[in-house]
């Protein structure tokens, strides 16, 4: 059941102001997929649209999270971190933000954890992308997030 592992992911994004401003909420996750929610009224531009910052913050926010979840999943407490992203922005949305992110290769998955397992580092390509009410592809992301040992995120300690 991914309830709690939700319900974890939307206190934590509360916990970060700007997410908390745009409503972000996880919305599905089966493991391979997550998909955030963010309501059109708390993301508007001055065209009445969704902001473009916004939907780049959905999206980076739904591969963050997914990183974030199936670390969990497969026992292995490490921050993630977005290393770079390349936007493209299709269309107007005037719908409600629904950002949808998946692992660009599933092996890179099985990879990332060895690599993270014996070097206490890993990357990961991600993909992101969300579509209008009517399944038009609006906007779509591809990033590479970092994930650490908590000890070596932090210079500092």
């Amino acid at each position: 059941m991914t309830l709690p592992e939700l319900a974890a992911l939307d206190a934590h994004f509360q916990a970060m102001p700007p997410a908390a401003a745009m409503r972000i909420r996880g919305e599905h996750f089966d493991g391979d997929t997550l998909r955030l929610h963010a309501p059109l009224s708390a993301n508007l531009n001055d065209k009445g649209c969704a902001f473009g910052g916004s939907l780049a913050s959905v999206m980076t926010l739904a591969g963050w999270g997914l990183v974030t979840l199936k670390l969990k999943r497969a026992g292995i407490d490490a921050e993630v971190y977005v290393a770079d992203s390349q936007l493209r922005y299709l269309a107007p949305l005037y719908d409600d933000l629904h950002a949808e992110a998946t692992l660009s290769d599933a092996g890179d998955w099985q990879a990332a954890v060895h690599c993270f397992r014996s070097r206490g580092r890993a990357r990961l390509t991600l993909g992101a992308l969300v579509r209008a009410a009517d399944g038009q592809l609006v906007a779509s992301l591809q990033a590479r997030f970092a994930v650490m040992t908590a000890t070596s995120a932090d210079p500092r300690v």
